[in-house]
């Protein structure tokens, strides 16, 4: 079969989740046998185009800066979704099977309209569903049309695949059913490191008001008062650094602000924490926890309507889901500090047992093995 991969970003040129996934599902089915097309928008230097075996990488588009502050820009998406739509009208009949992320929206769009003339399958990831509660506070009175396109994309004839139950749920809702791939952790079972002493938490992330560094300091600050050996550590930066560090200021030398740091450095950080708190409002999956139970230490999150990385915590064995108040919070980590031996032992068995089905591999298998059952379209 011919598999046109779509996604706007390719991995390593940028860093993250989704751009991990497409890499590794086009490598897997170059592997299989499968002629793989990968589109996306040009993030490399002209004389270094990717050399990804088995896989041709197409650029649709220019080079584009994709964020502006903390949002995406809304061009480089309608720029991506107009170059989807040019290549598959010119090539789509070559293809058995197109293959996306359902965000950006416009290319998702872009294959269904040229899908009736081309007859490929359609696969697509969904990893968030936004309620139309969550787009007004994103973009005001404007997203009520983010809604829309984001319900028109539902209706594209797909097979979908979501990474947690919440969005599941959400996508249903839309009129759109959808397969559950449970795993996209790529690494593997860490050596167990030590504890560090005296015991501290860490979090790794932006400085934004969704990932709520705010309330951990607030919550910390707490703990810290009945507990005056624990220490913490927020590792990045944002537009909220300014306001943290005041709020840290008067705990000194018990919370550190190291900012953007090397992976070894965070490697060893994490592995060596009492805790990973993420007490973020919103996730689409949740990775951090994985990666955290991976080394045997517990994660601390924070109920949200949005939060999907809450399905991962199994409580009592890989962590805790605290309620979003500060005392709450706070009453978590001193409870994961009271035995923080036992939190480990008992974290690193619910990894031993939970790995596979965590595995970037189990996900890509079950994706792998629809597309090649998938009897092409009639031409």
């Amino acid at each position: 079969m011919h598999i046109c991969l779509v996604y706007d970003c390719l991995f390593p040129w940028t860093v993250g989740g989704a751009e991990r996934w497409y890499r590794a599902l086009g490598e897997r089915l170059a592997v299989e046998g499968h002629a793989v097309t990968y589109l996306t928008l040009r993030q490399w230097d002209e004389n270094a185009p990717p050399a990804i075996p088995g896989v041709e990488v197409i650029a649709v588009g220019p080079r584009m800066a994709l964020m502006a502050g903390e949002r995406r820009r809304i061009l480089p998406p309608l720029r991506f979704g107009a170059g989807v739509l040019i290549h598959l009208l010119r090539h789509g009949r070559r293809y058995d099977h197109v293959h996306c992320a359902s965000f950006p929206f416009f290319s998702l769009l872009a294959i269904g309209l040229a899908r009736p003339f081309a007859g490929f399958g359609v696969g697509v990831d969904w990893h968030e569903v936004w309620t139309w509660r969550y787009w007004r506070e994103y973009l005001g009175p404007a997203g009520a049309i983010g809604w829309l396109v984001q319900w028109l994309c539902a209706r594209v004839p797909q097979r979908a695949y979501v990474f947690s139950r919440l969005h599941g749920g959400r996508l249903a809702a839309l009129g759109c059913g959808s397969t559950f791939l449970s795993g996209e952790y790529a690494g593997c079972q860490h050596a167990s490191l030590p504890a560090a002493q005296p015991l501290r938490f860490v979090y790794a992330g932006r400085f934004i008001p969704e990932k709520r560094v705010v309330l951990l300091v607030e919550a910390f600050a707490i703990a810290y008062r009945r507990c005056p050996e624990l220490r913490l550590e927020l590792y990045g930066d944002g537009p909220q650094r300014a306001r943290i560090a005041a709020l840290a200021a008067p705990l000194g030398h018990a919370v550190a602000m190291p900012g953007f740091v090397d992976q070894a450095t965070l490697d060893q950080a994490m592995g060596e924490a009492c805790a990973i708190v993420q007490p973020s409002a919103r996730e689409g999956y949740g990775m951090v926890v994985v990666e955290a139970a991976a080394r045997g230490v517990p994660a601390i999150l924070v109920e949200s309507p949005d939060n999907a990385a809450v399905e991962l915590i199994t409580p009592e064995e890989n962590g805790l889901v605290a309620s979003a108040s500060a005392e709450a919070l706070a009453e978590a980590l001193l409870a994961i500090a009271s035995d923080a031996t036992k939190w480990r032992r008992r974290t690193a068995q619910w990894y031993r047992i939970n790995a596979n089905r965590l595995s970037l591999t189990h996900s890509l298998a079950i994706v792998d093995s629809d597309i090649s059952l998938s009897a092409p379209q009639p031409r």
